[in-house]
């Protein structure tokens, strides 16, 4: 009798490590399919003479946050440093032992898997803020430098067992160790980089530059927001059991909700501001929405996760018009979905969380903050000096697609046969 309880331990063990290893990896995916949200988000908010260029970026990018990560993020972030060692553990995940480091509930490749998605969507943030006017392999340089030290450094601090762990600071999903990370990188990518041409006139005048393509903007939104399921839902990581099962069944309903309560605040603030229903606005809501509820997607009931949602989504539309006011130039709003709105959904993670506090909250978000804008202005300085990162003002007007790629994503309409 012993023997057979013993054996069906045994199975029912495997069968839960099978369960949320698949979950893990599943989930994984989800968020990878991000990467396409991403590119057709910013491939529809651009120009059409820029599209080529921005798709190019989210493809490269990925793969370099994937080879990065892989190569030295991952050890930063996670594994430890060797006793008296200079250099981290290169490829520390692929070792000898499949189990993840300290439990046996899942593998520790898909563990890997899942945190080299999320290292890219960070960088895939910053592509939408500096378009149009950034050079390619400026960016794919600063690429290499976030994925494989910016990013892991500030992550190991909370998510790694750090400081800010150990300070009390909760992000359950990423709000700003993820989300307000890529923000803060992207605004010092814009100081540096400045305003495209015609953006503003010397007399102050705001000129709007619309986006050549918004039902692949919308697309892309929607992308984006059912990747959010595994962005948040994959964070609990594990699916076996009632409590987890459950847990997951949360966060899916609170991250929909959210994402549902931003895109509606930000519509009606849009018509009470500019008097029409502003579809950018809408997408951007939604995507507040969704920002707003990552640091804490579990413990709100579903009318308290469409309330953040709503609150994100008021606020990255007086964000993205306020930024406009003192010239910062994000021609997707990333910086204003995802720092701004990532801030607050630091700060709400105290709504329903009553292990957390204020003033730990704020502490790991002026932490994560910091850091990142000081390391990217001074990589995306020191770029600009040794290759430059701006185009000149004749090849932004030509296009990013013929500077850069020597292809056009619309030939029929701009080539003359």
């Amino acid at each position: 009798m012993e023997t057979q309880l013993s054996e069906l331990s045994g199975n029912l063990a495997e069968l839960s490590y099978a369960v949320d290893t698949f979950y893990f990896l599943i989930s994984g995916a989800l968020v990878m399919w991000m990467a396409a949200g991403f590119a057709m988000l910013e491939a529809g908010l651009v120009r059409a003479k820029n599209t080529t260029e921005i798709l190019t970026k989210n493809i490269l990018l990925y793969s370099i946050a994937c080879v990065m990560y892989l190569l030295i993020g991952y050890s930063i972030m996670y594994i430890d440093m060797p006793e008296g060692g200079f250099l981290p553990t290169f490829g520390g995940m692929i070792g000898d032992e499949n189990a993840a480091i300290g439990d046996s509930y899942y593998s520790a490749r898909s563990d890997f898997f899942f945190q080299v998605v999320f290292v890219a969507t960070g960088m895939s943030i910053i592509s939408g803020a500096v378009a149009e006017r950034m050079k390619l392999f400026a960016f794919l340089a600063f690429a290499v430098v976030f994925t494989g030290f910016i990013y892991p450094i500030q992550g190991a601090w909370s998510w790694g067992g750090g400081f800010l762990s150990a300070a009390g600071f909760s992000d359950f999903a990423g709000s700003g160790i993820v989300h307000m990370c890529g923000a803060a990188a992207a605004l010092a990518g814009v100081i540096v980089l400045g305003a495209r041409k015609g953006k503003y006139t010397k007399d102050g005048k705001i000129n709007a530059i619309p986006g050549a393509n918004m039902p692949l903007a919308t697309i892309g939104t929607f992308i984006l927001w059912m990747g959010w399921f595994g962005f948040n839902g994959g964070s609990q990581l594990q699916l076996s059991g009632f409590d987890n099962a459950n847990a997951v069944a949360q966060i899916f309903l609170n991250t929909n909700a959210a994402a549902a309560g931003g895109a509606i605040a930000a519509t009606l603030v849009a018509k009470l501001i500019f008097g029409k229903a502003d579809l950018s606005m809408a997408l951007n809501g939604a995507l507040a929405g969704l920002v707003a509820i990552t640091a804490e997607p579990l413990a709100p009931s579903g009318q308290l996760a469409t309330l953040i949602g709503a609150i994100g989504g008021v606020l990255v539309v007086f964000s993205i018009v306020g930024l406009d006011k003192i010239k910062i130039d994000d021609p997707v709003g990333a910086i204003s979905v995802h720092g701004v709105v990532g801030v607050f959904g630091l700060i709400a993670v105290v709504f329903s969380n009553d292990g957390a506090t204020l003033g730990a909250q704020l502490y790991g978000a002026f932490a994560i903050f910091v850091f990142t804008f000081v390391a990217s202005f001074v990589v995306w300085t020191v770029i600009k000096a040794v290759m430059g990162i701006r185009v000149t003002e004749e090849e932004e007007y030509q296009g990013m697609d013929v500077i850069d790629c020597g292809m056009e994503a619309y030939p029929e309409f701009t080539t003359k046969r």
